[in-house]
């Protein structure tokens, strides 16, 4: 991952509304790329949006899963369903990463799509469905902020 001035990596921030070409494939932001040209995995995310992670973060995130107990139904679970839809992905040269057809119909990805900066993660959604999803949350945004993060001066 990039680093940012401080040495520590940088987060991916940011709204971008590009739109699928007739192939699947996504064009990444500019502002993305950097931190994706190495490889990604581009997996099933909540709330039917996609998850691409750069590598690092991405086995980052396996390695604590594969921490949970093999007696835990529910790690078992969710690893399968984060797993079975995964696809690794090297950007091309213009910066484009192909969209498999199975995690675009769990998405409802046609040819209009939201790409969010999530942090340590890229988020990609319908657009349609992200305008919906964040007219939703933006009335409890306000209130929530105290408890999520306790002590959150704003």
């Amino acid at each position: 991952m990039l680093e940012s001035f401080s040495g520590v990596p940088s987060l991916l921030l940011g709204t971008y509304t590009p739109r699928l070409d007739d192939k699947g494939r996504l064009i990444l932001p500019a502002k993305f790329r950097g931190q994706l040209a190495p490889g990604l995995v581009l997996t099933r995310g909540q709330e039917r949006c996609l998850f691409l992670l750069p590598m690092d973060e991405f086995r980052r995130m396996y390695d604590q899963i594969r921490e949970a107990p093999v007696t835990s139904k529910q790690a078992r679970d969710y690893l399968r369903v984060l797993l079975s839809g995964a696809s690794d992905e090297v950007p091309d040269k213009q910066g484009r990463i192909s969209i498999p057809p199975a995690l675009r119909e769990y998405a409802g990805l046609d040819r209009d799509v939201a790409v969010i900066g999530a942090g340590t993660r890229v988020e990609v959604w319908d657009l349609a469905a992200w305008q919906t999803y964040l007219a939703e949350q933006e009335s409890e945004y306000a209130r929530t902020a105290e408890e999520v993060v306790p002590g959150l001066r704003l």
